[in-house]
């Protein structure tokens, strides 16, 4: 039986649900008419990561990639419009966009000029696109500490940590299935971390069940 197909699908329904988690952030800037207690860095590095693997499709040719990585990235820029509408820190918000477009067009002047078309070219941006990913699956590793600490995981997502796990997992079946451990590597800590955060919001229930842990994902 070829799973491809399948696991195809599950990456695409699976990836678009995560990123489509961020539609909760643009409900509450809607409703208060402020960006205030929102973090702007995580969808401009999310829209920078989605480019780099959408380039990384194109070059492979897998569509899979492609059609993931066009919807994250219409999404996140979906966020950085609403974000900046809606921040009092515009000046702020420009210059980081404005910084995370040059390090974009520098990295497209690199990959297209410097490298020869191949696969040369691909192995590099498939590193470059392991490294980011990894590094954005691991950075929440410091919050991860103080809430032991705490005790209160009032700040962690269950519905985004769900999706999180369900969308590593489907893209490391995935890469396994095409051989390419550009895909496998840097979605295989998505899963670890996401066991971490399931460990914890079991180990702390009790301690939360004053206050609700988590809402479900709501949609505009």
């Amino acid at each position: 039986m070829d799973l491809l197909p399948l696991l195809s699908w599950a990456c695409i329904v699976f990836t678009v649900g995560m990123f489509s988690t961020g539609l909760t952030d643009l409900k509450k800037m809607r409703e208060s008419k402020s960006a205030d207690n929102i973090q702007f860095l995580p969808f401009l590095t999310t829209c920078l990561n989605n480019l780099g693997w959408l380039y990384y499709g194109i070059l492979k040719r897998e569509q899979t990639i492609v059609v993931v990585n066009i919807i994250g990235a219409l999404l996140q820029f979906l966020y950085i419009i609403m974000y900046f509408n809606y921040t009092k820190q515009k000046r702020l918000v420009m210059s980081e966009t404005l910084a995370a477009g040059t390090v974009l067009t520098c990295g497209w002047f690199y990959f297209t000029t410097f490298l020869p078309e191949g696969d040369s070219r691909l192995n590099q941006l498939g590193f470059t696109c392991s490294v980011v990913t990894v590094s954005m699956y691991l950075s929440p590793l410091t919050d991860l500490v103080e809430i032991v600490r705490s005790g209160n995981v009032q700040c962690l997502s269950f519905p985004l940590s769900v999706a999180t796990f369900f969308t590593s997992t489907s893209w490391v079946l995935y890469g396994l299935q095409l051989n390419d451990y550009y895909i496998v590597v840097p979605n295989t800590p998505g899963i670890f971390t996401s066991l971490i955060r399931f460990y914890l919001f079991w180990r702390f229930a009790s301690v939360n069940q004053s206050s609700p842990t988590y809402k479900s994902m709501q949609i505009i």
